[in-house]
């Protein structure tokens, strides 16, 4: 970023207490992250008043801040709002619509019950090969990460990927009245966060919001494969551009001849108007064909080739942690095979990452670490014990279960596997040692705040690399 502080403060429609400096460095909202330069951002969270902090962000370098009240004693210019993290915001957008008025940026925002980080990591990654391209760290996709990502654009950005996430009804129109999209993109309805929804008709509404924030003439672009998605293209301020995995129902972009190598990397003929090409990627699991689609379909409505495409996306990698991130390690002395999904999870996810599960075995033992998934309402005990039934279904040979929540996952597995409830991700992860063999394949997956990132965490960087 690079502002003066009276920018900034008209921006927020602030009060500048301090000398006008310029801001060269990046926004931040952890005292620990302030460089020189920087602009700190004072929020009060659940368990922390980020103005304590404020002289510490100033001694790392941090040259202005945004503040509810100014902090004494902080060595740096002070720009007074009434509500530090809708002020983030507001700035966010000021700068955006700055570089808009003076740049050719492309605005693509990224939403979904599932994929969105995946689908954002392979686009950013297909995208930044043709031109300078600034998207989300990790899965920023709320009203603070949106907005730190958006002031990371500068003049040479041609295109800035966001990905935005809603836990309820009015979060995306708060988010793209921060960004609002040129390409909107709308991967599925599914399971997750219904408590704050009520149905999937009602995460649809929430959902269409994003459609409903394009600028006048976006793109819109669709899976095809999913009802309430499609349905969407009514919404649209523009051109609809639709994808699907299945040649029988129609849409502009096309995955087909879709199959799996040994470790489960999938591989798809991507087809478009303009061609056809192959593309394997690099990934895991079947399911992210989809994301992969979606990508590619966001590229060729930006105007790239289908081979230039699917050679971008060959090369593509998971970029996020915890993301399908599979790792040879040895645990207390068995070799095992990790698969590490553990940032979060839903219905849908968890199946996904069951059937990966299944196939990376190749007739091995397979134990599952499934956290509770969280935010699901009354629908919590029926959509885990389905989740249970699909395990079974599959054959899944060792089955843990962690949170109160996740206990009802375990009803249906009676019978059929080892199972095993742990109150905590410390506790599963002394189960999960103590009930392995040599050979297994290990999924961990749930909600992050189940905390079973840290059994995955436990597992890999704490196992001895083979």
């Amino acid at each position: 970023m690079d502002r003066h502080a009276s920018w900034v403060a008209s921006a927020v429609s602030g009060r500048l207490v301090g000398p006008d400096v310029e801001v060269t460095g990046p926004v931040v909202t952890d005292s620990r992250e302030a460089l020189p330069g920087s602009l700190y951002v004072a929020r009060r969270g659940e368990t922390t008043d980020g103005h304590a902090f404020t002289r510490a962000a100033a001694e790392a370098g941090a040259v202005c801040a945004l503040v509810e009240h100014p902090v004494d004693g902080a060595d740096l210019t002070q720009v007074v709002v009434g509500d530090s993290t809708r002020a983030l915001g507001d700035l966010a957008h000021a700068h955006l619509e700055d570089l808009r008025s003076r740049t050719g940026i492309t605005v693509v925002a990224i939403t979904g019950s599932v994929g969105k980080t995946t689908t954002k990591d392979l686009l950013a990654q297909v995208l930044a090969a043709h031109a300078p391209t600034v998207a989300p760290l990790r899965s920023f996709n709320n009203e603070v990460g949106t907005p730190l990502t958006v002031l990371r654009a500068d003049l040479s950005t041609r295109y800035l990927v966001l990905e935005m996430g809603a836990s309820a009804p009015g979060n995306l129109t708060y988010l793209t009245g921060i960004a609002a999209p040129d390409v909107a993109v709308e991967l599925r309805v599914g399971s997750a966060h219904l408590g704050g929804f009520g149905s999937r008709e009602g995460l649809a509404r929430a959902k269409v919001e994003l459609v409903d924030g394009e600028v006048p003439g976006a793109t819109t672009v669709l899976n095809a494969d999913d009802d309430l998605v499609s349905a969407m293209g009514s919404h649209a301020k523009g051109p609809v551009v639709r994808f699907s995995v299945d040649e029988g129902v129609p849409a502009d972009v096309h995955a087909l001849d879709i199959s799996v190598d040994a470790d489960d990397h999938p591989s798809f003929t991507l087809v478009t108007g303009e061609g056809r090409a192959h593309v394997d990627l690099g990934l895991v699991g079947a399911h992210h064909v989809h994301n992969a689609l979606a990508a590619a379909t966001v590229c060729r409505v930006l105007g790239l080739g289908t081979a230039d495409i699917a050679e971008s996306l060959s090369g593509a990698t998971a970029l996020s942690p915890h993301r399908m991130a599979v790792s040879e390690v040895r645990v207390d002395g068995h070799p095992v095979t990790v698969i590490d999904d553990a940032y979060n999870a839903n219905p849908d996810s968890v199946r996904a990452a069951l059937e990966a599960l299944a196939s990376l075995a190749h007739g091995r033992r397979t134990v599952a670490v499934l956290g509770e998934m969280l935010e699901l309402g009354d629908t919590s005990p029926a959509l885990h014990r389905q989740v249970g039934e699909f395990a079974a279904s599959l054959g899944t040979d060792v089955v843990v279960a962690v949170g109160q929540g996740a206990g009802a996952l375990l009803e249906p597995l009676a019978g059929h596997a080892v199972t095993e409830h742990a109150a905590t991700a410390e506790e599963a992860t002394a189960l999960v040692r103590g009930v392995l063999h040599d050979g297994d394949v290990v999924l961990v997956k749930g909600s992050n705040d189940s905390g079973v990132w840290r059994t995955a965490d436990a597992l890999t960087g704490q196992g001895d690399p083979q």
